[in-house]
């Protein structure tokens, strides 16, 4: 053998230990004794496992917004019902961004150092459950130490490294493991690096709130005139409902710089956020989630806009007009769904607008000082008994305001001494105690919490009244507004679309608007009006004026809806008056009117009139 050949001999030995070497740095290290090749297909059954549950907690972590552990769940409130967790189709999915149940603003986002450790911690847990029972079943015996594994995140694939003593044998043969290298082709970290930017924008721009009161001025009144002598009226329930349906429609209508899409018209531009990506994103509001829509002024029936006469500054309109300004509280969950093929990645976060006007943006993830929530400081116990009239318990929830601050207390139980809540609330001078049940007008009382201890709150029941409308003891013909107004409850009913409504015993101012046909016409008309302006040139440096006229013109305008009757009235309503759950209310009615004159007096009219109520 000449050199050459030995040459060629030492190349091929460092070949083939170079690819060894790769081999068990690639998929492992194996201690092999004789015959061990037999007991490949356990490490390999091993690895199978690694890669099962690397998968099942990148899965896991892509629909829970990051987290693969669903950490501890906070519960809501009536002002920010949302809970710490979205609830999507029984996952629950950890808000990045959201109000805790005291109005405190949350930010919650996993680093990819905490994901990488709590995808490492499932697979450490998950590994022991390999099940190997079919190599027992061949005589193996299999010994495993605890797995110790590190997980590297990357864009197109994540890393798992688990390390452990891991020993197979039969029949005095053995082969022993201790660590075994796996790689998942996974978009796990791109996705995750396009949802902190579409955070990020969001965050800085508030493109979700913007969108939301876009959503308010075409879907519901916010503000503006109509020019009619009788009340406007929508239903609360059914505005709130077109609000919602708009959401949904709106941000499932809106999509991220891309080329997943393509746009129907120059229109649909509105709806691109200037935010870069190079999958598909979805942005999803249902309607059933937890939402709070709250609407200024209105109550849960029905939101009421009233006519007001002439007044000088609109005195070219000539008679009734109505303006209306709504104010909006909305505070609605949004979850963002990052997603290609199978591969899904989402993340929800709660879009705030607060009096028709959309957070500030710069204040997007930032939770007010902790000396600005004073919930923070319920620190004085308190004990609070709530029973109805006939004193006895009633279960109610319990909340306590302090300056802006709203704090839930907790529910008071039913016990030997009725129904007694033990809580604490902050030191505060001239709060409000505030209980609520179900059956029962909320109730509200003074309570300064830094000189009193006990507080005893008796609930007014609620009772279903179905009201009836008599004109001049007649059944009536057209439509009705009536409102029961007392100091610690209002309701209004548009009648005979709605005649049921709930009352507590109470002193109520009780008015009654009668509105059916008319036939008044208000003629086209001019007029010339006149002003001083100033002269041009030299003239009008020196203050020289000038009178300049105008001509002011009205189209012909028809009423076709006009007062016809009704009256007021302060009565009492006693427990056994409401127990009947029937109400009649007779009002006087008054002419049809065919003239502006005529339209005045009405008003005037029922002003004066009285509502006489009976049972």
């Amino acid at each position: 053998m000449n050199k050459g050949q030995v040459s060629i001999f030492v190349i091929i030995a460092i070949v083939i230990v170079g690819a060894v070497v790769v081999f068990f740095a690639l998929t492992g290290r194996i201690n092999l004794g004789a015959n061990a090749g037999e007991f490949q297909p356990i490490f390999d059954r091993q690895k199978e496992c690694i890669e099962q549950s690397t998968k099942g907690a990148l899965e896991l972590a892509g629909l829970q917004g990051g987290r693969v552990n669903s950490l501890d769940y906070l519960g809501g409130s009536d002002y920010a019902p949302f809970s710490s967790h979205l609830n999507f189709f029984g996952t629950p999915v950890k808000y990045w961004y959201y109000l805790s149940a005291n109005g405190v603003f949350k930010e919650d986002i996993p680093t990819k150092l905490e994901i990488q450790g709590e995808i490492a911690d499932y697979i450490e847990k998950d590994i022991e459950n390999c099940d190997f029972s079919d190599f027992y079943e061949q005589g193996y015996l299999i010994e495993q130490s605890s797995a110790r594994v590190s997980v590297n995140i990357l864009d197109a694939k994540v890393r798992v490294a688990v390390s452990e003593e891991m020993s197979a044998s039969k029949d005095g043969n053995s082969a022993s493991l201790t660590k075994q290298n796996v790689e998942i082709d996974s978009g796990f970290g791109k996705f995750l690096g396009i949802a902190r930017g579409i955070y990020d924008e969001q965050k800085t721009s508030a493109f979700l709130e913007k969108y939301a009161v876009d959503v308010l001025r075409n879907y519901a009144p916010v503000d503006g005139v109509i020019l009619s002598c009788a009340p406007q009226t929508w239903k609360t329930q059914e505005v709130v409902g077109d609000i919602r349906a708009g959401l949904a429609a709106n941000f499932g209508a809106i999509k991220f710089k891309g080329n997943y899409y393509a746009l129907d018209s120059e229109e649909d531009n509105y709806f691109v956020v200037d935010q870069q990506t190079s999958v598909p994103v979805r942005v999803i509001y249902d309607r059933s989630w937890p939402s709070a829509i709250e609407i200024t002024p209105a109550d849960e029936a029905l939101m009421i806009a009233k006519p007001v006469g002439n007044d000088p500054a609109l005195g070219v309109m000539g008679f009734c007009y109505i303006p209306y300004h709504f104010v909006y509280d909305v505070r609605v969950p949004v979850l963002f769904q990052i997603y290609d093929g199978e591969d899904v990645f989402q993340f929800p976060v709660v879009v705030v607008v607060d009096n028709n006007l959309p957070r500030v943006a710069s204040s997007f993830g930032i939770a007010p000082e902790l000396e600005n929530d004073i919930c923070a400081f319920s620190n004085s116990a308190i004990a609070v008994k709530t029973f109805n009239a006939q004193l006895e318990g009633v279960e109610a929830q319990i909340d306590y305001q302090c300056f802006d601050s709203l704090c839930s207390v907790g529910t008071s139980k039913i016990g030997d001494d009725g129904a007694v809540l033990d809580g604490l609330v902050p030191g505060c001078v001239n709060g409000i105690l505030h209980a609520q049940a179900e059956g029962y007008a909320e109730k509200e009382i003074l309570f300064s919490s830094n000189s009193e201890s006990e507080a005893e709150i008796i609930l007014d029941r609620l009772y279903g009244v179905e009201i009836e409308v008599l004109v001049d003891g007649r059944a009536l013909s057209g439509q009705a507004l009536v409102q029961f107004v007392s100091p610690d409850l209002s309701a209004s009913v548009s009648y005979p679309d709605s005649n049921v409504v709930n009352l507590a015993e109470g002193l109520y101012n009780i008015s009654v608007y009668i509105y059916g046909n008319s036939s008044i016409v208000i003629p086209a008309s001019s007029r010339k009006e006149c002003q001083q302006v100033t002269r041009p040139g030299i003239a009008g440096i020196f203050g020289g004026t000038k009178e300049q006229c105008f001509d002011i013109n009205l189209p012909e305008t028809r009423i076709d809806y006009a007062l016809l009757g009704g009256g007021n009235v302060q009565e009492y309503l006693l427990e056994s008056q409401l127990q009947n759950e029937r109400l009649i209310l007779d009002v006087p009615s008054v002419p049809t009117p065919t003239n502006l004159e005529q339209v005045q007096y009405s008003f005037q009219a029922v002003q004066n009139a009285r509502v006489e109520v009976r049972t």
